[in-house]
């Protein structure tokens, strides 16, 4: 069941700030710095497994009475469930646990009921302030990695130091 981020959301760290780190005065290679702090930015997701910045998504569940989890994390909301578009009538119920796992049961089962979309916010925090400072370094240390090395066939692994930045933060799920 994948989750599908129905807004991209802002960056973590702004072209200024990668600029700086890699000494560049001009802005020529704005573009290409850009597209690599996305990179970055949905490494470090993956990596963690947590959103950085709040946004809106949705996911698939399957037509089920048992509690289903909700793959991003953490979840500050849940904000309804759909079927087909349109907002369920069944009864549903929702749990975030402290941990910032959401959750979703439906109470009763509609008619052919084919999967439910559930929509929700998740995130570490409304903005890039609210973004520990450890991922947000770990960040533009990737940045800069893939900056300096992007036409190189031997570029090797990203720096260790980015993983040890964010490894304090990262969330692994069984299952």
């Amino acid at each position: 069941m994948a989750v599908v981020t129905s807004e991209a959301g802002p960056l973590v760290v702004g072209l200024a700030e990668c600029k700086a780190a890699l000494r560049l005065e001009r802005d020529d290679e704005d573009a290409v710095l850009a597209g690599h702090i996305r990179t970055a930015m949905a490494l470090c997701e993956a990596f963690i497994g947590q959103w950085l910045i709040e946004r809106a998504g949705e996911q698939r569940l399957a037509c089920d009475l048992a509690w289903q989890r909700l793959q991003a994390s953490p979840v500050q909301a849940i904000t309804g469930v759909f079927l087909a578009g349109e907002a369920l009538a069944t009864p549903w119920e929702s749990d975030i646990g402290a941990d910032g796992t959401g959750w979703v049961r439906f109470i009763g089962l509609p008619p052919a009921a084919q999967g439910m979309v559930v929509r929700f916010r998740a995130g570490l925090g409304p903005d890039w302030n609210a973004v520990p400072e450890p991922l947000r370094a770990g960040i533009v240390r990737l940045v800069s990695h893939l900056f300096s090395h992007r036409d190189a066939a031997d570029a090797g692994p990203p720096p260790a130091a980015v993983a040890a930045l964010w490894r304090p933060w990262r969330r692994m799920q069984l299952g």
